[in-house]
């Protein structure tokens, strides 16, 4: 209790240079919790705008589909799959599609387009197509509704009712096929891509126009733990990829450049954490040597009385703590406010793209309760390990030398 009493009144003997160390430490408290919560925001907004926009956090199709998107590969037996699928525990929602190129056209122009064949019920559950509705209304069922972009609605000049001609070749013999549809539904995805090329009818009525009978491109699933789909040897993924030409994988292995800038996003917040706490760590011992040379004939004084070397350490590092605990406290209520305040408002990035996944939405910040307990935990670690070097440069200071010094 001495020694933290000491401690305690010692950092007051020069109030403007304690406050300045808490204020150095604080703000890299701050700024790394900040950044965290930041990163973590980030985080979800990739993941987001790839597993719940259209893509889902796992896809079943032929294998070397991903590829280049060839339409004669079809997935030959979907209702097996669809069978496996449903019956898995860990699956929350799946729902099988068409995929095909083609051209939509209207009375007044042309546009190429990739065309959607969705179940609607089960679409709901497993993209945002619905949400992205602005104008008319979502799928039904009946074979001659049309979902396309207003981007695209601009260009073929069309608008609710109107009628639309989708002409598609048919897999596997390339035949070019034509239907009729009248325009129910304008999107607004926020994305160029999507909103340019992307056109959704009924699977029914798209199975039809291609010739298929219960055949698909492509199965998306939601997982009831997000996390399953993250795991290349899911047993559903297993059970899947061991049937003939077909191929089962989650996000991550679909989309593999998103998949590595998100495993750099932790070594991102390392750096930041390294820079900001090696700066307040120089800070630390500028800030106790500064205090040690200012009571070095005390130290000079207490020594020659018989004071130990390790009772010096002791009442550095005890000095360098309550510096860190002080700094912990109000780093954390700083990195709180700040955070709580980009939880509500985000950071406005725009519309942008990476790896050909656009992302529109606002990164927010989000704080979770290791950021306030493993942060400071390491500050206060990393504060008192800077201060051992004052320390032992103190335990090793010479009575005699000490005592020649007039302060």
């Amino acid at each position: 209790m001495l020694t933290l009493k000491l401690a305690w009144r010692n950092l007051f003997r020069n109030t403007r240079r304690t406050v300045l160390t808490v204020m150095l430490i604080s703000f890299s408290l701050a700024a790394m919790i900040l950044t965290d919560a930041i990163m973590i925001g980030m985080v979800k907004v990739m993941v987001d705008s790839v597993t719940h926009t259209l893509a889902g956090e796992a896809q079943v199709h032929h294998k070397g589909f991903l590829a280049a998107y060839d339409t004669d590969l079809l997935l030959t037996d979907s209702s097996r799959l669809e069978s496996i699928i449903a019956d898995d525990p860990s699956v929350a929602a799946w729902a099988p599609r068409t995929m095909s190129g083609g051209m939509v056209s209207s009375s007044y122009n042309v546009s190429a387009g990739l065309i959607y064949g969705v179940d609607a019920q089960r679409e709901l559950r497993v993209s945002r197509l619905k949400d992205a509705i602005i104008e008319g209304d979502y799928l039904s069922g009946q074979p001659g509704e049309i979902l396309i972009g207003h981007s695209m609605a601009e260009l073929l000049e069309v608008k609710l009712g109107d009628r639309i001609v989708i002409s598609m070749s048919e897999p596997g013999t390339g035949e070019l096929a034509q239907a009729l549809f009248r325009v129910s539904g304008i999107f607004n995805f926020g994305t160029r891509e999507f909103d340019d090329s992307f056109v959704f009818i009924n699977l029914k009525r798209a199975r039809e126009v291609l010739g298929l009978k219960d055949q698909s491109h492509q199965i998306v699933i939601q997982f009831k733990d997000p996390e399953d789909a993250k795991n290349p040897h899911l047993p559903l993924f297993d059970k899947l990829n061991r049937i003939d030409d077909v191929e089962a994988v989650g996000w991550l292995d679909a989309n593999p450049e998103i998949a590595s800038m998100l495993g750099m996003t932790s070594y991102s917040s390392l750096i930041v954490a390294i820079v900001l706490f090696l700066l307040a760590s120089f800070g630390v011992i500028n800030s106790m040597f500064m205090s040690i040379y200012e009571r070095i004939y005390e130290i000079g004084v207490v020594k020659a009385i018989g004071t130990k070397p390790r009772e010096l350490i002791q009442l550095v590092l005890c000095e360098a703590g309550l510096i860190a605990l002080v700094s912990c406290v109000a780093g954390m209520c700083l990195g709180g406010a700040l955070g709580a305040w980009f939880t509500d408002h985000g950071i406005p990035m725009g519309e942008y793209e990476i790896s050909g996944v656009m992302f529109t939405d606002n990164i927010k910040a989000v704080l979770e309760l290791r950021q306030f307990m493993d942060f400071p935990i390491y500050v206060v670690l990393l504060t008192v390990a800077a201060a051992i070097y004052p320390a032992v440069f103190a335990s090793r200071i010479i009575p005699s030398v000490a005592l020649q010094r007039s302060l």
